[in-house]
């Protein structure tokens, strides 16, 4: 009796399961050849570029009153050719503000002009030369001279230079993205976006995320349709409407196939393969057999990690709500440029930002990677980041806004902080920080920042609050409960079990066990509906 209901109850659990695992099987076996027919770009990385000191011309407080700006959340310096721009973020808004270093006027649509700007660099991977540059201590006294507004207009020199670029394919369109879409999907983590099209047969569009000169992703025709595939068929995005309910329905199949493997291993160990003796459907049974028991291990595998990692995925990502945003008057940004690179005793300054840390001010001062060998070594333009995933340290001085005094170990500091002001917890209570540069382990590549830093805590199972210093926010937060979810689903799921031969072998195992999983089943289903014609002629 009990043999024939589980014979009754896995023949039933099988045609229920039956299209769900086809379809998760047969975008499962696309899904590696999608990760390798992503489009092609120049470069993902662009290397920082030294700031021009004797371009600093007008100072940031002024450029802020003449354009009416009362306060900001923060700034940096920024060229578009060899003209230099304050990228100023206001409270509250996406969109950033561009004021002329050398005149202070405001560059009309800059943030659109220097997402295209950015566009063409990551796409053609063409790279300007840098200039030597003079010394900081011989633009000391530059950095105090008024320029003459009519000697050079910056910001029509700026449009002029990116519109009139002629490298590689023409802009189409461009529009900036501040939520998530079919297309830009919340595993591409940064926000707000620009999406820049381009007139190329491929269609091909890059989006980049300004604030940080960063390439955040690249779609292209052929890849869309590979990705529009995977959304319906393995993520079932046609079911998005029906928000948590899509991932208990999800749950339940997943759990109903891993039942059924388990009924059909039962049913292996309790009963002894036939003799076909001619008949074509003992054949076929036999088949299915010995098919199944030997796929069966990775059914189990895919859908009862699948299952988790659906489970895990009710518990809202919070990440983004994490982040600091201070409003500092514009009366007090008046740095000090003669005294900033001095503080930086010669070394090449790429960036200057304004931050807060134990309710003092900092200037926050990004300086060149040496380029020094071993770790930490700047990555080459061309890499790709989604294969080497590597970038250099961060290189940043915390030099105090009132006295100039250089904060010791400033960097370490400030993450800290950040942590500190994140976790709630006291910041003695911090057991160790290290700064993070690859993705690899419980920092994999879908957390997409880095550079980042770690902090670790005892409390909450060991909770580790990884936060990116460059924009103040958290990149990550992972306890010991969650590493379970993590390992199971890139270990049983993504099969990186078979690291030890490389991406490729991966893809190999990933694939070969996908369209198992379909041969499985399509023989149990060629087995039922024999079965079934053959009891109804009798």
């Amino acid at each position: 009796m009990i043999r024939k209901n589980i014979y009754r109850w896995h023949r039933v659990t099988s045609l229920i399961i039956a299209l769900p695992v086809l379809l998760w099987a047969i975008s499962g076996f696309m899904h590696p050849l999608m990760t390798n027919v992503r489009p092609k770009v120049g470069t993902q990385w662009l290397p920082p570029k030294t700031v021009d000191s004797s371009k600093l011309k007008f100072l940031l407080a002024g450029a802020l009153q003449n354009n009416h700006i009362e306060t900001i959340s923060n700034f940096r310096i920024v060229s578009i050719g060899d003209d230099w721009f304050y990228q100023v973020k206001l409270p509250h808004q996406n969109t950033l503000q561009y004021l002329s270093t050398q005149t202070g006027k405001k560059l009309k649509d800059g943030d659109a002009l220097y997402a295209r700007y950015l566009a063409k660099q990551f796409l053609t991977g063409k790279k300007e030369d840098e200039k030597k540059l003079p010394a900081a201590a011989d633009t000391a006294a530059a950095n105090t001279q008024p320029l003459n507004e009519t000697e050079h207009d910056c910001c029509a020199s700026a449009a002029a230079f990116v519109m009139s670029d002629t490298t590689g394919a023409s802009i189409s369109n461009i529009e900036i993205i501040e939520a998530f879409n079919s297309e830009y999907k919340n595993i591409n983590r940064l926000l707000p976006v620009y999406k820049v099209s381009f007139a190329r047969a491929d269609g091909i569009r890059i989006y980049v995320e300004t604030w940080q000169d960063r390439f955040a992703f690249a779609m292209d025709n052929r890849r869309a349709v590979f990705d529009t595939f995977f959304a319906l068929f393995h993520t079932m995005s046609w079911l998005n409407g029906l928000g948590s309910a899509k991932l208990w329905i999800e749950i339940i199949l997943m759990l109903l196939a891993a039942a059924t493997t388990l009924m059909g291993i039962c049913i292996f160990c309790i009963t002894k393969t036939k003799k076909p003796s001619g008949n074509s459907l003992v054949r076929t049974r036999n088949t299915h057999r010995w098919v199944s028991i030997v796929v069966s291990l990775f059914t189990l595998m895919f859908t009862l990690s699948g299952a988790f990692h659906a489970f895990e995925k009710l518990t809202p990502d919070t990440r983004d709500d994490y982040f600091v945003q201070h409003e500092y008057p514009a009366a007090d940004l008046q740095p000090d440029y003669p005294k900033l690179f001095t503080a930086a005793a010669g070394k090449l300054i790429t960036g200057i930002s304004i931050v807060k840390i134990d309710s003092s001010n900092y200037w926050q001062v990004t300086l060149k990677p040496t380029g020094n060998k071993g770790a930490g070594k700047p990555q080459a333009p061309e890499a790709d980041l989604m294969k080497n995933k590597t970038v250099p340290p961060p290189s940043r001085m915390y030099i105090n806004c009132s006295d100039y005094v250089v904060l010791p170990d400033g960097e370490k500091k400030y993450a800290q902080e950040l942590a500190t002001n994140f976790s709630r917890h006291p910041a003695s209570a911090i057991l160790n920080t290290a700064v993070v540069t690859k993705f690899e382990g419980e920092y994999g590549f879908v957390n997409k920042r880095l550079p980042v830093w770690k902090v670790g805590y005892a409390e909450n199972n060991n909770e580790r609050w990884y936060v990116e210093t460059s924009t103040g926010r958290l990149a990550a937060k992972v306890t010991d409960k969650d590493l379970w979810e993590g390992y199971s689903f890139a270990m049983l799921h993504k099969h990186h079990f078979m690291d030890w031969g490389g991406k490729e072998t991966r893809d190999i195992s990933t694939m070969f066990w996908a369209i198992a999983q379909v041969c499985m089943v399509t023989v149990g289903l060629v087995l039922w509906q024999r079965s079934r014609k053959k009891h109804k002629n009798s």
